[in-house]
């Protein structure tokens, strides 16, 4: 009988001592699982104020029509033409620049819409009319069907315009609606491949964790 107790108590030690192992392990396993989830969501918080800061610095950043047109080949040349000049003479100023579109005025300087090479083949020679004997008004898009791009419009809105219409050039417009500039569809493709090569550079460093963009706090 004595035995039958002592086997029995160590039993119950046994039993009882399996049962502080198990709640040791609870325990561990309660405290490593809430260490793991704060860190989890440390992480994420982080992760989450490293995407806000991204976000707002392309934001920020994001290219404008006026830093396409800046770097256009139209920032620097005379990109008008009389409405009243024959297409000989905007054909000429098309392969002097290298330029797809001009500007069209009147007798007082005034936008009068836009005559593009497009306009040239579409209306010109494919017609088999003489470019010298065309005046430019015949075959131009009048100011009133005109589609333009404000200085603060962002190039993504510029090319949405483009894309929309089926134009390759947009006539830059100031606060007053004033022509200032041209913008041609390669100088926003450029602009946005700059752009999206920034993006990358800056997803890079964010994947490596440098950059001032995703410092501490």
């Amino acid at each position: 009988s004595s035995r039958a107790h002592a086997t029995y108590d160590i039993k119950i030690i046994q039993h009882q001592q399996e049962l502080s192992q198990q709640q040791r392990r609870v325990v561990t396993t309660t405290t490593t699982t809430t260490m793991l989830s704060r860190l989890a969501i440390s992480t994420k918080t982080t992760a989450t104020r490293a995407i806000a800061r991204r976000s707002m610095v392309t934001i920020e950043d994001s290219p404008t029509a006026h830093d396409a047109w800046k770097k256009s080949c139209y920032y620097e040349i005379d990109y008008t033409i009389s409405e009243d000049a024959m297409m000989y003479e905007a054909v000429q100023k098309f392969s002097a620049y290298d330029i797809g579109c001009l500007v069209t005025t009147n007798s007082a300087g005034d936008l009068t819409g836009v005559v593009s090479e497009r306009d040239y083949v579409n209306k010109v020679a494919l017609l088999g009319r003489i470019s010298a004997d065309t005046p430019i008004k015949e075959v131009s898009t009048k100011a009133s069907k005109l589609v333009t791009a404000k200085l603060s419009d962002s190039v993504d809105v510029c090319m949405h315009k483009m894309l929309t219409k089926d134009i390759r050039h947009l006539p830059v417009v100031d606060e007053n609606e004033k022509v200032i500039g041209m913008l041609s569809v390669k100088d926003l493709v450029k602009e946005l491949l700059a752009e999206k090569e920034k993006t990358i550079k800056m997803l890079s460093d964010f994947a490596l964790g440098k950059g001032a963009h995703f410092g501490g706090e």
